[in-house]
């Protein structure tokens, strides 16, 4: 099968304690536990997905995922049996307990909730009184624990001055990725007003230039915005951002599950592909006709005759939010296609998603720690040693050659999880 659930967000619950003004699953206080699958159900369909995909990178989230009391034993189960879990959170309930047992269950990192450095604005925006400083606090918990943790930030008019600030706060708390999310208007964030494509445009340049600067340290991404994969292109042709396999993911390589056990595309795109509880993942991710529409059908207007179409394609959850069709075109992006039917592709040989075939001599050790690695990243990384063991005049990849290359780089890796290690290696 050409398409593989590389990435899988399972919103295990609705409920949180705080009530973000763009949540899209309009999650909060007011919610309860009723309608989400149990633990037995919550397992079963981890292993449902691992039959499919036997390394997926899972994220769990919610709402808020720590008001789940299982939510160890979920990590755990998945963990043990060869996911590579994330958990997605607003950092408030971080304390030291929670991220000692999020680490003994296998939890690889925490993507933490940043809006802005004022708590003026972080609470508000986040319905929350002493959001932000409970989220500091959290951060230098995950630090002292050495559990690796991402800044995200959802840019609006209102912080859209302070996000260098941010990208440069993030990078100095230890943050190994920054990832700047564009509003989809959907849940709560449809009563929000959304930047200006010229806005867009802007800030996409500005992250295409901080992903430059920051290489090495800290990752930067745009994420619901794929035209970011275009303003990286023209400004940095040669840069390890542009190591995906397809346009937006959204279906073909991700996919998420709703507390209720929905599986849509994307977190993002509300229509559904069916239901965990009647039918398995396998069919739904194999057969279902949304799942299909979005791998086979053509892209309409300039999306569709776009010369970036095969590196961005355009947001499809943003398209359906706005247009009311999966495959219309991004109304966020201003650029306008020069007509050119040539379409534009990554220069590199392997991306992420694509399996790689060894030229060099792999000792079973080595081998098997590559085994663990998430699906989507295994064969940059495999492809990113064997050219690292050449230049050194190596013909066998071993255990410690592989520790070499991680002492090797920018950052010191040795202590970190292999999920991170996709743009540096």
């Amino acid at each position: 099968m050409d398409y593989v659930p590389h990435v899988v967000a399972w919103n295990l619950t609705k409920r949180c304690n705080l009530e973000c003004a763009h949540c899209y699953i309009a999650a909060g206080p007011h919610e309860s536990a009723a309608a989400e699958l149990d633990t037995a159900a919550c397992l079963d369909i981890v292993d449902q997905l691992l039959a499919v995909n036997p390394t997926p990178l899972l994220i769990l989230s919610g709402g808020e995922p720590l008001l789940r009391r299982d939510l160890t034993e979920i990590a755990q189960y998945a963990s043990g049996k060869g996911a590579t879990v994330v958990v997605g959170t607003n950092g408030t309930l971080l304390t030291d307990e929670r991220i000692a047992a999020l680490t003994g269950a296998g939890v690889s990192g925490i993507a933490v909730s940043v809006d802005s450095l004022r708590p003026a604005y972080h609470d508000n925006f986040r319905h929350g009184r002493g959001a932000l400083a409970d989220v500091q606090a959290a951060l230098a918990r995950l630090t002292a624990a050495r559990l690796d943790f991402i800044i995200q930030t959802a840019v609006t008019k209102g912080n859209r001055p302070e996000l260098e600030r941010l990208v440069a706060w993030s990078a100095d708390q230890g943050a190994v990725s920054f990832n700047c999310y564009f509003l989809v208007a959907t849940g709560r964030g449809a009563a929000l007003s959304d930047l200006t494509p010229t806005d867009y445009e802007a800030v996409l340049g500005d992250l295409a230039r901080w992903e430059r600067t920051y290489r090495g340290r800290m990752l930067v991404r745009a994420k619901c915005a794929p035209h970011f994969m275009r303003h990286v292109h023209q400004t940095d042709p040669e840069s390890p951002v542009l190591n995906y396999q397809t346009r937006c993911p959204c279906g073909t390589q991700y996919c998420r599950i709703t507390p209720d056990g929905k599986l849509t595309p994307c977190p993002y795109l509300p229509e559904v592909a069916g239901d965990l509880r009647a039918q398995s993942f396998a069919e739904l991710w194999r057969s279902s006709p949304l799942f299909r529409q979005l791998r086979e059908g053509v892209l309409g207007g300039k999306c569709g005759v776009c010369e970036y179409r095969a590196l961005c394609g355009g947001c499809r959850a943003r398209a359906f939010a706005l247009e009311g069709d999966v495959l219309a075109a991004d109304p966020s992006c201003l650029y306008e296609p020069t007509g050119d039917t040539a379409l534009l592709e990554p220069a590199r040989a392997i991306t992420y998603g694509d399996d790689f075939i060894p030229a060099l001599v792999w000792a079973d050790a080595a081998r098997e720690r590559m085994a663990r690695i998430p699906s989507f990243v295994r064969g940059v990384v495999m492809q990113r040693v064997e050219q690292w063991a050449r230049r050194q005049g190596r013909r066998e990849i071993t255990p410690e050659m592989l520790a070499e290359v991680r002492s090797a780089m920018p950052i010191d890796f040795s202590k970190r999880k292999p999920f991170f290690v996709t743009d540096d290696l």
